[in-house]
């Protein structure tokens, strides 16, 4: 990549916004995992309620994202961010003010979390709109690598929750989400060239087009697995191997950094050889690791090493698709980011709520890990089959500069 070039194009202080932004959002949208096995404890929660307890905020981001896409069609993507960030800073505050106390209350708190998940929908239009084809890779890795706030939840909050107790870590993270906030306000500017908004229909008529649903397919499986790991690798590791929270936080922690920090990688692998090529190579690496991870490894460390072959896999294939999309709709990227972070949200769901209930019903993780590794290998078929057409009609080197 020519870093120049890449300055020169867009708008850095609105990345990095885009990024800080985004980091913040995600370390809260998924802080009901690393917080799940003291929440658990205290509420009396079987497997199956623990795998729903930290499902409940991805699927509740996966729907508003088409929310939150809306709103960046009709005001902006930098107005809608700072409506999401306050209505997430006002249910932090109200359950660390006023505590969360049943299954029934955590379930309502992870559908207020779920509004940080949608922050997907404003980051990434946010910082797309500032760069040409050729640097979309890069730069939606860049503002997508705020998925490494998932990471940071992983590494303090169990910490937090031993020192302060669990709900008084609700009232921690209103620091930096506030600090963020503020920063936020001050530096993203919205790109110039903003596309009108969109009626209801025009929303409708996106999903009539083939390729939109192929893209939710793909993110579905390598966002879904990214996230829905990520909410789940803290009750795994401290269920299957006894660690204690802290312990699998740090476990954790590692694996999600490895998945959010080649991102950007990704992006720009995909911007130099294609996002096709990239994300066949990807879906085959995260299947394997998937595949070894299902059969129970012996030890935590053997399992924390495929568990970070599969986040690196999928890490580079969130950045994968992401080169893609803009190429392919670039007018309609607002809704597109909301529709394929809602396809991914649902992923996430579905990984996070099957790998609890598999080891209530089974006693077993297998099931559930074994299940998403044929997903991958579903989607990988699904690409092969679609990358002649798309290379033969809207990636057509005489049409794009980028890479298909």
């Amino acid at each position: 990549m020519d870093k120049k070039s890449f300055l020169q194009a867009g708008h850095t202080p609105t990345l990095l916004a885009a990024f800080l932004y985004f980091d913040l959002a995600f370390m809260v949208w998924v802080i009901l995992g690393p917080l799940g096995v003291g929440i658990a404890k205290d509420l009396g929660l079987t497997h199956a309620e623990k795998g729903m307890m930290v499902a409940t905020p991805v699927l509740a981001g996966a729907l508003l994202r088409i929310v939150m896409g809306i709103l960046v069609d009709r005001l902006s993507p930098k107005k809608a961010a700072i409506i999401g960030q306050i209505v997430v800073i006002g249910a932090m505050l109200y359950a660390w003010l006023v505590g969360v106390h049943s299954y029934g209350e955590v379930l309502i708190l992870g559908l207020f979390l779920g509004v940080a998940g949608a922050s997907f929908a404003a980051a990434l239009p946010l910082a797309s709109r500032w760069y040409p084809a050729e640097h979309q890779g890069t730069a939606m890795g860049i503002a997508g690598a705020g998925n490494s706030g998932t990471a940071l939840a992983a590494l303090f909050a169990p910490g937090l929750a031993a020192a302060f107790g669990w709900t008084n870590v609700f009232g921690v993270v209103l620091v930096p989400l506030v600090i963020v906030l503020i920063a936020f306000c001050f530096m993203a500017k919205d790109a110039p060239d903003a596309p009108p908004p969109k009626t209801f229909a025009e929303y409708l008529k996106v999903l009539k087009d083939k390729d939109a649903w192929w893209f939710m397919f793909f993110y579905s499986v390598t966002f879904g697995g990214f996230v829905g790991l990520a909410s789940s690798l803290v009750i795994y590791f401290n269920t299957q191997y006894g660690l204690d929270p802290k312990t699998a936080g740090f476990f954790t922690a590692g694996c999600v950094f490895a998945g959010s920090l080649v991102r950007p990688i990704g992006g720009n692998v995909a911007d130099r050889i294609g996002g096709v090529k990239s994300l066949t190579v990807m879906y085959i690496f995260a299947a394997i690791f998937l595949a070894i991870v299902s059969v129970g490894l012996p030890e935590a460390w053997m399992a924390v090493v495929a568990f970070v072959g599969a986040m690196l896999a999928l890490g580079m294939g969130n950045g994968a698709v992401f080169q893609l999309v803009p190429q392919r709709f670039k007018k309609e990227i607002g809704v597109m980011t909301g529709l394929v972070g809602m396809a991914g949200g649902v992923g996430g769901f579905y990984l996070a709520s099957s790998l609890g209930y598999s080891r209530q019903v089974t006693g077993s993780y297998q099931i559930g890990f074994l299940i998403f590794a044929g997903l991958a290998v579903l989607a990988l078929v699904g690409l092969t089959g679609v990358k002649t057409r798309w290379r033969t009609t809207w990636g057509a080197s005489h049409l794009t500069a980028a890479k298909i």
